[in-house]
């Protein structure tokens, strides 16, 4: 079964850290029973990757696509969150993981832009 794991820094604020839940929330709807979403943050919060990555197994992933919920490939999107998810990784040998790029240019981010501006044919 098909995993994914979505993972942001973390915050002290609890409405930063909601948000991130409600994403995963928002996904597991739009993928469907046959896969399992779970969010984890990288620091400051919880649950950490450790327990977001379990939580995919435990759920009854055997693969899982661990996504850096950031815009830009910074240290944490291509070193840390990977580094850290292969650690984790260890202890689930029959479980396949990999680590996408971060958020980074793509057309959808533009148009979300625009329409907050109110610009584009979905402005509100």
């Amino acid at each position: 079964m098909k995993g994914i794991l979505i993972v942001d820094h973390g915050s002290q604020k609890r409405e930063a850290n909601d948000m991130l839940r409600s994403m995963a929330a928002l996904i597991q709807t739009m993928a469907g029973s046959d896969v399992v979403v779970r969010y984890a943050h990288m620091e400051l919060a919880d649950p950490d990757i450790a327990a977001g990555f379990s939580s995919c197994v435990q759920g009854g992933a055997t693969d899982v696509t661990v996504f850096p919920y950031m815009l830009s490939p910074g240290r944490h999107s291509t070193a840390d969150i990977p580094r850290m998810v292969a650690n984790v990784a260890k202890a689930f040998p029959n479980v396949s993981f990999s680590v996408t790029p971060a958020f980074g240019l793509h057309e959808k981010l533009a148009e979300v832009v625009l329409e907050r501006a109110g610009i584009g044919a979905n402005a509100n």
